[in-house]
């Protein structure tokens, strides 16, 4: 895959005009207040996985509607007094997988919750723990159009409140800093990362890697790569203007791109240039609106000139880690 995109000086100035509802924060005000008033403390089960120096728990919050939503959380196991804690989203189709394969931030002295994705964790990995009990009308297969015909229906506005969730979460436990949280998350996770910064402003760091779930009609309009094309089959399905105009009006309500002008965390990105998946594009949409009005809030983005949707790959965490450092 060549670089297909804008020239990299283009990508640095581009900020796009996007269709950003005029309810939208009462509309995302409205879902967290409802989400929160599900206010079980999480239930933190002790595991042992054979680690002699981490600490493995088995966490499960009350997500969306109450549903109960799994996550690991991994931690060293002889700190003192309260940890920094990362809140990690996963990519695409996949789950939480297992507790021995995300242990790096947790070596480095940090607590590292890994959330479940509901109704993901078959598609690669080693699996997923948590249900979607809600359902949908017709759908595409895969999860970009699970109630895409009205935002209070779509499967995002689910997965984005799960994932503030997930930081309520970590805030209540013992022995986490509440006031030291930080994002991360790559593809999907990247994306979910954004969404949350900006709707939990306090965080103090965002990590997202080639965030996914960003600028969709540009996304929509130059990649047919998956899962962007899932939009792309649906409206070639129901070709009727009405139901267009109906789809970008949900998506108006979960465009990374929104959420990132209402963040305030410092923001450290990745994008590829060569990224068929989620186009550089659109990852500088987000990037270049985080934080508006904020000039003292510290952003950065890694550029991979030669890769596509694997970025940085495992470069990546020595990055973050010297990154976060600094900030936490």
């Amino acid at each position: 895959m060549a670089q297909f995109d804008m020239p990299l000086p283009d990508l640095e100035k581009y900020l796009p005009e996007i269709d950003e509802p005029g309810d939208f924060d009462e509309f995302w005000s409205a879902t967290l207040t409802e989400a929160r008033s599900f206010d079980e403390a999480p239930e933190v089960e002790r595991i042992d996985v054979g680690l002699t120096e981490i600490l493995v728990d088995d966490v499960t919050f009350p997500g969306f509607g109450g549903h109960p939503v799994k996550a690991w959380l991994t931690r060293p196991a002889h700190a003192a007094g309260d940890l920094p804690v990362v809140v990690e989203y996963q990519g695409y189709g996949g789950g939480r997988g297992l507790p021995h394969e995300r242990i790096h931030w947790a070596a480095a002295g940090y607590a590292h919750l890994m959330m479940d994705t509901r109704g993901q964790g078959s598609g690669w990995g080693a699996g997923g723990a948590t249900p979607d009990p809600v359902g949908s009308g017709p759908a595409s297969p895969g999860f970009m159009t699970r109630g895409v015909l009205d935002p209070h229906d779509h499967y995002y506005r689910r997965v984005f409140t799960d994932g503030v969730r997930a930081v309520d979460a970590a805030r209540a436990i013992p022995g986490i800093d509440p006031a030291r949280v930080a994002l991360s998350g790559g593809s999907q996770g990247g994306g979910i990362t954004i969404a949350v910064a900006g709707l939990v402003p306090d965080v103090v760091a965002a990590m997202p890697d080639v965030p996914f779930l960003s600028h969709f009609r540009r996304a929509v309009s130059i990649t047919d790569s998956l899962p962007y094309g899932e939009i792309t089959k649906y409206l070639s399905v129901y070709r009727d203007p009405s139901v267009e105009a109906q789809v970008w009006r949900t998506f108006s309500y979960l465009d990374a791109v929104s959420f990132a002008r209402r963040a305030r965390a410092a923001g450290l990105f990745s994008a590829a240039l060569m990224d068929a998946t989620c186009p550089p594009s659109t990852v500088y949409a987000a990037f270049n609106n985080w934080a508006p009005g904020h000039e003292e809030t510290v952003k950065e983005i890694d550029v991979y000139p030669y890769n596509n949707h694997e970025g940085g790959g495992d470069y990546r965490f020595p990055r973050k880690l010297q990154w976060l450092g600094k900030i936490i």
